[in-house]
Parts: C-alpha cells; structure tokens; sequence
C-alpha cells in the first residue's frame, strides 16, 4: 500500500529527531507535505543528537535531496552564506494561481514582469518566466533539479504535479551556477520519490464569471528491481479562459495618461480615440468633425473632451473594448524520469519532458489614427458629398477610421519544448562524489497573427475611381497597370467593406522560431582532508553548453508589408566553456563567539566565443555567535553575457503611446526594436550580509534578516520607448539619436534596440520570521499552527545612462517601467491536522505612484492588501487510497487594481477568485 496524503505525527516527530543535528530540517506544510530542507537554524546538538560527522549522518545525507543553495558543496551541515528561501508545494497551492511562476509573483521578492496579466498584447502573451528583485527576467536564472532547462525560463513548461519545492537564491551565484544569475537563482525541485499514484482535479471562476479554468493532473511512482531503480512520470492538462475584454474592469480598461498643462498629466478614465471613428471620421476640410453612418451618409461625431490625438468621454472607440486583460492559456506538460542505481557507487537516470501551450484570441485592433487620404472622386463617395467637396475646392481630406469591420488581428500561438536528459552520479572511494550529464532541448515558438493591413495594398485599394468603361469602381492603380490584382474598398461606414476588399488588404504576419539548447557538465565534490574544526570540502568542475536561433518568417514579414507590425528573422548562436571551483574552509568551532566559523570561495571562468573570456567570484563567510544565531556574509562578482534575443534580434516594428514631455502631449508612435550583435558582457557587484537567528528557548522559531546592495555595470537593456524620449528629453543626446522627430517637433518614430548603459543599481532588505507550534504542546487539541512573514523593502532601484538617473522605487502602477514597490509583505497563518488544514494570507503593497517618471497629477496609489483563503479535508477513501478536498478563495474582499493599473505587475485586476479542487492518492 502506497503512503498516504498525509503523515502520522508520530512518523512526523521521528523524522525530526532523526534530522536533528545534520544541517536538515523536517516539516509538515500545511497541505500535509513532508519537506526535507537545508536548516537555517541548525545549532550545536543536543546530547540526543547524532553529530554530522557521525555514519548515521552520512547515510542520511545519501537519501536527502540536493538543494540550490547559490554553492555547489554538499557537504552534510553545510550552511551557505548565500540567503535562500523555500517554497513548498502546499504554499504554491495558495491563491489557485495557474502556475508556479504565478505563485511565486505573490512573493515580496519578485515581480511578474511577463505573465498572462502583463502580456495581453505583445508576442510574450502567455509565458510565465519570474524575476528576482525586479532585475529583469535574464537575471534571473531558473534551473530544473540543479540543471539549465530548455523554454527560455517558461515555468508552464513544466508539471505542477511533480514540482515538489522551489528553492530561491536571493543574491548572485553566477560564481556556483553560470551566467544570467545576478539576481539570483530559482531553483525547481521535483519529487523523484514519488510511490503509487496522484489523480487531481481542479476548477474556478471569477466572482464576475469570467477567467474560467480547469486543471487536470496525475502522476506515478514506483520502484522496481528490488529498490534499486525508480520510474516517475507525471502529467497535467490546464485550460484557462483570460479576462476580455479590458473594460470589463472598470478601474482598469480605457483609463489612459493626458496632458493636463503646464507639463503635467493626469490618469483618467473613459479615454478614447480623437481621430478615428467606426465607420470613419473625416478629419480635415469642410466635413471636418462628420462620421459615417453604415449607409455612406454624414452625421456629427460625438466629441468629448479633446486632448491631442485622445479625447475623454464622447464616443472615441478603444481597442480596450476588445482586447484581452487576461491572456486565456491552453496547456499540456508531462515529464517522464527513470533512476537505476548500477552498483553502490554509480547512478543512472534518464528524463524526458514535453509539453505545449497555445492559444487563438483577439490581440488588438490595426487601425488608422487619422492617416487616410480620400480623394474627392473616390467610388465609393456619395455623389452629393463628392459634389459639396467640389463647390468648396476640396479634392480630398483626411479620415481616421476604428476598423472593427476588419477581421481583427489575433495572436494564433503555440509554444512547444521537448528536452531529453541523461545523468551519472557515483563515488569515488570514501570522500568523493561526482556527477556529470548532458541535456539536449528544442522550443518552437510558432505565431500567426492574421488581421494586420498590408500598407501598399491598403493605399492602393482605398484609391478607388470609376472604370471609365463599365463604371464599376476600381483600384486607380489598375487603369495603368491591368495586371493589378488590387480590389478595392469601401470605408465609408461600417459594414461597408467586402469579403475579397478586406481578404485583399490583409494578411498575416508569421514566425517559426526553434531554440536549441545543448548543455553538458562534470563535477567533483568531496573532503580531501580536515583541519582542527573540521572537513575542508571542495568542489570543481567543468560544464559548456550551446545556444543557437533559428527564427523565419513570412515572406510578407521579410518585405515589411504591414502597416504596424512585422516579424524579423534571427539566426544565430553562442558556444560557451566554463571551469569552476569552490572551497569551503572551517576556520574555527566551539570557541566562545565562533561556534561555527566558515568561510566560502568561489570562482568560475568563463569562456564566449562571442565575447571571449570572463571572470566571476564569490568570497562568503558565516559564523554562529551564540546557539541558534548565525550570521552570514557574501561579496561576489557577477555576470551576464548578451542572450540570443539581445544579439540577434533583426529590427522589427511596433506602435506605442507615449508621453512627450517636450510637447507636453500623449502620443501614439512608431517603434523599431532590434538585436545588437556587439553588446558586451554585464558585470555585477553583489553585497549580502544578514543573520539567522532561532532560539533554542523558543522551539519553532526562525528569523532571518538580509541586506543586499547590487550594481551592475554595462547593463544590457533596451530603453523603453517612454524612457528613451524622458532620458532624452534630460540631456542625454546619445539617445536622442533614437528619437526621431520632424521639423515642427513631433515624434515620428523611436528606435529601442538593445544597449550597454552605464549603470543598473539596487539596494534593500529581506526578512523572514516564521513560528510552528505543536499544539499537543499546549493543549489537548491535535494538529500544528503556523505563523510566516516574509517582508522586502526596497531602498533604491535605478538606472543610470550617464547622464542622469531614473529612481524606479514606488514607481508601481504599469509594466512599462521597471518600477517596484518600497515595501511588500506577505504574513499567513495556517492549521494542519490530520483532517482538516487551512492556511490564510495576506499580501501587502505600500503606497506608491502609478509613474514617477512623468509628472502626473493624481499619481498617488494608496498601500494596497488582499486577503487570500486556502481550505482542506483529508478523508479516507477505502482501499488504501486518500483524498483531499480543497478551496480557494484568492482576494476575498475583492479589492479592485487602483485606478489605470493596466499590465501592473503587481496588482490584482481579475478581483475574487473561487476554486475547487480534489487530490486522490493511492
């Protein structure tokens, strides 16, 4: 019979005390999880303890799971100077989120720069990459099991039903795991132990009835050949449905930035487009200010209140009416491991994963923005209008027009990745361990998007005359050129354009992009000798991987044909060797303030052959003071090489709305964005330094405080549009060069391809207490009560170009920054027995702005708190098998995302979310 869901207590207590003293720590999680973990609080043992130099130890240490812990010693007891923060399976069940990712948004350390709420528009609309510290997700390195994974760091990628823990290194490690991890590592642990089978189901809805979900998921475990070998595989299904359209949210959908005087600006609600109509709008002569009725004829638009190309109230359409706040996400992932143990002293385990995500939904709207120029003798013009422009000597005018006749653009999407992996792990007399691997992986990324105007035919098809011989209308390019396959179109009101005019007009932008990751490695760890307080241990090794695009495109695309939007082709790729080292010395032990004394170096070498060679270091050291206080220290150089996307991106084109503070008006432009094959490395300073402290006279405690300060030099970025016009509007004439404006001083375009700035700063807090009570302790009721308060304050997060600095703390209300908040909290109490458990959460947001960038009037967003509700049963369901019955309720008091919040990374939009889920076990 397979164990069940849920432990005994006395299995429970056993186990701690078996951990006690070996660097380890037990705990029940209150979903029921047993979580084997490096202590923080590890101390002196007691006289019940077993030493961690003991046989009983190390036996332990065989069974125990590695841990990412910014170091690549594994030596039992082995306490990094490096902070890291675990994260059980239970507590990412918390808030229904519908991956891990998600769940890890929710934790004061991150910031959801791409996920389904900050993507609803862009070719990201769906990935669910994380990011430490708001550095940007290429700082963060994301591992499977201690390993790079294929998928460009998407955590859809992998199952949620395998997902045992997440381990998170909140500081730099590139020293210990290799380049992208300034910010620091996350780490996904799977349950390669798994015995007997998991089936579960899942669903929720909003409060509103929208972004409806369904989650299926199972997975099994066995051993076979007397022990010696383990099978585990694990699959899950989720279809979530998004939030559309915007406005659905009032708070959130057409609330746009507009200039108020005098260079300031203000949030506000309602706000449509000025210079475009459905139908159509006439913009320029005698008729300036009529839109058209379905019939072709005239009536008055109804304006509101102007300002620039926008306008508040009125009947100004938005694509906020029909575009995502949600992206919708279809998924599959499944992963298949088997481990054989060859003899006592080598292991073998081969993985498979494969999974998929896609989807079909309306993007946006490609519309004209008052660029459309008809002619007095157009077809398709009433005769009575054509004859009133004549008497008054028009022979043309402008028109904007919202195309919602137009088949509107969507993003038909599917993302796959398949990577398969082999291991070796053995030992080498009675002091070394080893380990070597090599992963091959493959991610398709495939993107139709049909809807998107073609500009050539588009002018040729609204340039329609009478065929001087039959009298029909035609495209005038077709009286001089008979092999024209142009058709042309009829924009006056709507519903007035034919199928073959807009089949004619449109086309479909498209991309067929395969990554491909090899990635191999061999590592040596082990005691070579002692010192008077104990073991050295060292670790070394040598890893290279390969990194390679390959990115087509549309022949459309490869023309530029589209009006606003082309996909770009990329090619390219980087080899990288690398050399690491790490040492651990025990400098002193049981001496009065220098009970454990350690210090901790690190170095890796790496090799581009793009860049050439680069160093990367790390010197750390702890100490325990006094029985369960433990201080930590860490300096180290970091790096991060250039990625395919920065290097080899070709230029492609977008469209923004951006504030120009030199006009002091919102405008919408045109963005070009591009790869730059000659950015060099970033280097990273990295300070940490805080302590662990957990009573022996408290049982159950732990606190945890950590500073950390981080400067990047040379950063690689690309400057959002907004940024770059305000660094340029401050001074910095090189990016002045990437705003380009006409002679009158309005912005035509910007150009954001990716740079070396000069300088990426931050600084700030992290802290940690937690509290576990055994009520039978206290009480005669049965069960654990828990107490968790993760906190991070952030002191300054900047940019500097050179020429000025831009202060992003605060800056909280959009995802166009790179904004976060000085202070989030996360502080949850939960209950576990052996029946019933449930955990409540708060997540905090101090008070902020919406944009500290630009000078908006109603800028301020007051702190923010939402309250999060995570319910279980345990019930027996004959057989052997186990159920548990659980419920979330994710922002009870459905708190609404202050006022403009569209694509926050860290505000809540969809509001109260309900979800109901069982888990069978066998």
């Amino acid at each position: 019979m397979a164990p069940p869901l849920k432990g005994s207590y006395s299995v429970a207590e056993a186990l701690r005390r078996l951990l006690k003293g070996t660097g380890l720590a037990f705990s029940l999680t209150a979903g029921g999880s047993y979580v084997i973990s490096q202590r923080a609080d590890a101390r002196a043992p007691d006289d019940d303890e077993t030493p961690v130099d003991t046989p009983a130890s190390a036996e332990l240490y065989e069974a125990a799971p590695i841990i990412v812990t910014g170091s690549r010693i594994d030596t039992p007891g082995f306490e990094a100077p490096t902070p890291t923060l675990h994260v059980t399976r239970s507590s990412l069940d918390i808030g229904a989120r519908p991956n891990v990712a998600a769940a890890l948004n929710d934790l004061p350390q991150f910031r959801g720069t791409i996920s389904p709420q900050t993507s609803g528009t862009n070719t990201s609309a769906g990935a669910a990459p994380v990011d430490l510290r708001g550095l940007g997700i290429n700082r963060t390195l994301v591992l499977l099991d201690g390993r790079r994974f294929s998928s460009e760091n998407d955590l859809n990628t992998v199952p949620t039903v395998l997902i045992k823990s997440v381990d998170i290194v909140t500081g730099g490690a590139s020293a210990a795991w290799g380049s992208g991890a300034v910010a620091g590592v996350v780490n996904i642990v799977l349950d390669e132990d798994l015995d007997g089978l998991r089936l579960g189901g899942q669903a929720g809805i909003s409060s509103r009835g929208d972004a409806a979900e369904h989650r299926f998921e199972g997975a099994f475990g066995t051993g076979f050949a007397d022990g010696r070998g383990h099978l585990t595989i694990g699959a899950e299904y989720l279809d979530n449905r998004g939030v559309i359209p915007k406005v659905s949210r009032p708070t959130v959908g057409r609330w746009s930035t507009v200039a108020a005087g005098n260079g300031n600006f203000m949030l506000t609600p309602d706000v449509g487009f000025a210079n475009a109509a459905h139908g159509g709008l006439i913009l320029s002569g005698v008729f300036t200010g009529k839109a058209f009725d379905p019939d072709g004829s005239l009536r008055d638009f109804r304006y509101g209140t102007v300002i620039g190309n926008d306008m508040i109230g009125g009947e100004g359409p938005s694509n906020d009416d029909i575009s995502p706040l949600v992206t919708p996400q279809r998924r599959y992932s499944a992963l298949g491991r088997m481990s054989f143990a060859v003899s006592d002293a080598l292991k073998i385990t081969a993985e498979l994963r494969h999974s998929r995500m896609w989807n079909d939904y309306i993007w946006f709207g490609d519309h004209n923005r008052g660029n459309i120029t008809v002619s007095a003798d157009n077809a398709f013009l009433s005769p009575t209008i054509a004859a009133q422009l004549l008497a008054a000597g028009e022979t043309s005018f402008r028109m904007g027009r919202f195309n919602s006749d137009f088949p509107f653009p969507r993003i038909d999407f599917a993302r796959s990745t398949t990577q398969a992996t082999i291991a070796l792990d053995g030992k080498i007399g009675g002091h070394w361990r080893w380990s070597g691997y090599y992963s091959r992986g493959e991610y398709h990324n495939d993107i139709d998007t049909p809807g998107f105007v073609l500009a050539t035919n588009f002018n040729q098809a609204v340039d329609a005359v009478r065929d001087p011989v039959t009298g029909q209308p035609v495209c005038r390019v077709k009286l001089t050129d008979p092999s024209s396959a142009c058709v042309p179109i009829n924009l006056f009101g709507e519903g007035s354009p034919s199928p073959e005019a807009l089949a004619y007009v449109t086309g479909t932008p498209r991309q067929r992009a395969t990554t491909r990751l090899d990635v191999g490695g061999f590592s040596l760890r082990g005691e070579p000798f002692s010192l008077w307080a104990g073991p050295v241990s060292i670790a070394a090794g040598i890893e290279a991987r390969r990194e390679s695009i390959r990115q087509t495109v549309g022949a459309l695309d490869l023309a530029k044909a589209f009006r606003t939007f082309n996909f770009a082709p990329i090619v390219g790729g980087f080899t990288v060797k690398e050399a690491f080292g790490e040492i651990l010395v025990p400098v002193a032990r049981d001496l009065p303030l220098l009970r454990k004394f350690e210090l901790n170096a690190a170095v890796r070498l790496s090799d581009y052959d793009t860049t050439g060679s680069i160093w990367s270091w790390k010197l750390g050291a702890t100490n325990e003071f006094f029985p369960g206080f433990r201080a930590r220290f860490t300096r180290s150089r970091d790096i991060r090489s250039a990625n395919l996307a920065e290097l080899y991106t070709q230029l492609q084109t977008g469209y923004n709305t951006i504030i120009d503070p030199l006009k002091g008006v919102n405008v919408y432009v045109l963005s070009y964005s591009g790869g730059n094959p000659g950015l060099q490395p970033e280097t990273a300073s990295t300070l940490t330094a805080g302590f662990v402290y957990a009573p022996p006279a408290i049982p159950g405690l732990h606190l945890s405080l950590d500073y950390y300060r981080i400067r990047i030099d040379d950063v690689i970025t690309t400057v959002p549009a907004q940024d770059l016009v305000v660094r340029c509007f401050n001074g910095n004439q090189a990016l002045c060069a990437h705003v380009e404006r006409d002679a009158a001083g309005n912005i035509l375009y910007t150009t954001s391809s990716y740079l070396n700035l000069s300088q990426y700063r931050t600084r700030g807090i992290d802290a940690e207490l937690l509290q576990r009570l055994k009520l039978d302790r206290i009480s005669s009721l049965p069960g654990e009560v828990s107490f968790r308060l993760l906190a991070s304050w952030v002191d300054s997060l900047t940019t500097d170009d050179g020429v000025s600095a831009i202060e992003y703390v605060g800056s909280q209300g959009n995802s166009f920054s790179f904004g976060v908040p000085r202070w989030r909290v996360n502080a949850s109490i939960a209950y576990d027995s052996d029946d019933f458990g449930g955990q409540l959460r708060l997540r905090h947001i101090s008070a902020g702005n919406y944009n500290s960038t630009v000078k908006l009037l109603n800028n301020r967003i007051p702190a923010y708190n939402y309250v999060d509700l995570l319910m279980r049963a345990h019930i027996a369901a004959g057989a052997g098998a186990k159920m548990e019955i659980y419920a979330n309720i994710s922002n009870i008091f459905d708190k609404q995302a202050p006022n403009g919040s569209l694509y926050s990374p860290f505000y809540d939009v969809v509001g109260r979310y309900f979800s109901l889920g069982a888990r069978l076990g066998f």
